[in-house]
């Protein structure tokens, strides 16, 4: 019987799945598509249908895992509200996505703890460098305008702040990732939102 489209869509869905979960569980190195296959319950021969190998899987992966995160860009790089408002909504959404969707901490996972990162993922890291830029810009521009706005008081460059940001985030996320019984992320949100600001600058 000749498979539809939903079918095809239906069965990349189920291999990304088990990928995910295998590469975010056993790592890179340890996790093959003989594996994958037997997670997703199919032969190898749908995995190739899909994917060049077991690179190419592993960075549609990521793509994957990672949307909420670019949609999360690109709701507060173009939000109405305040920058304040606009940063605040970031930084409690990153954290809240990263104790509550599977997908996107698995993402963090794979990427931070799971994964020798060598040429042969120049792809992958192409893409997660530009979306590290990404993130890193909207944070400068937003720091930027609240600034202008006499929202925020500092004498440090909006480039600088927005770096800051971003590391200031991913130490978070390392630190819960490696030992997640260190503290709980759903009941510090709040205090490490509050310490965001005193980083940046005294609020007006």
């Amino acid at each position: 019987m000749r498979r539809t489209k939903e079918d095809a869509e239906k069965t990349r869905q189920t291999v990304l799945e088990a990928a995910l979960k295998l590469f975010s569980r056993d790592g890179y190195s340890l996790t093959t598509l003989s594996r994958i296959a037997k997670e997703a319950g199919c032969s190898r021969g749908p995995i190739y249908w899909h994917f060049e190998n077991k690179d190419d899987l592993y960075e549609a992966v990521l793509a994957y895992s990672q949307e909420p995160l670019e949609a999360l860009v690109a709701e507060c790089s173009g939000m109405r509200e305040t920058p304040i408002e606009a940063m605040d909504h970031f930084i409690e959404r990153w954290l809240g996505l990263l104790a509550n969707d599977r997908k996107y901490r698995q993402s963090f996972e794979i990427l931070l703890n799971k994964t020798e990162l060598t040429d042969a993922m120049s792809r992958t890291l192409k893409r997660e460098r530009a979306l590290t830029r990404s993130i890193i810009a909207m944070f400068r521009d937003l720091v930027g305008q609240a600034a202008e706005q006499g929202l925020i008081s500092t004498q440090e460059a909006p480039e600088d702040l927005g770096l800051l940001s971003y590391t200031y985030l991913m130490g978070i996320t390392q630190t819960w990732l490696f030992a997640p019984k260190l503290f709980s992320l759903k009941q510090e949100t709040a205090f490490f939102q509050r310490q965001f600001w005193r980083l940046l600058g005294q609020m007006n």
